[in-house]
């Protein structure tokens, strides 16, 4: 992957980190900072900024608001997947909605694609 830690993010990283959205917030303290499996949030991959990632089993969450139905966010989206999974990197989109609707099932689906993820890489 080019450079992990791109100079040109950290303070776009800081500020996302320190400026959760809701959603964000309810994954990361209520399921992912208590998972066995390490997280980082807003981690910079490359050229860009991913809302959860989970190195061991290689594994990014991206939680997406209502601008992500949006055409020209779809495109970038896209882009932005296909560049993260030419390094073998599987990624997880989740609609705000389903945060906010389904938590217990999303996090029984992440967990299900934790395990799975980890047990193609052994």
């Amino acid at each position: 992957m080019e450079c992990k830690h791109n100079k040109d993010l950290v303070e776009s990283a800081k500020f996302l980190r320190k400026n959760m959205t809701k959603e964000e917030r309810h994954l990361w303290y209520d399921f992912l900072q208590k998972s066995p499996f390490r997280f980082s949030r807003q981690k910079i991959l490359g050229k860009y900024i991913v809302d959860f990632y989970c190195a061991k089993a290689k594994l990014v969450i991206e939680l997406d608001g209502s601008q992500h139905f949006e055409k020209e966010v779809r495109e970038y989206d896209n882009k932005r997947t296909a560049f993260l999974e030419e390094y073998g990197l599987k990624i997880i989109r989740i609609p705000n909605r389903e945060i906010n609707n389904n938590f217990e099932g999303i996090c029984r689906y992440l967990n299900e694609q934790i395990e799975q993820s980890l047990s193609q890489l052994r």
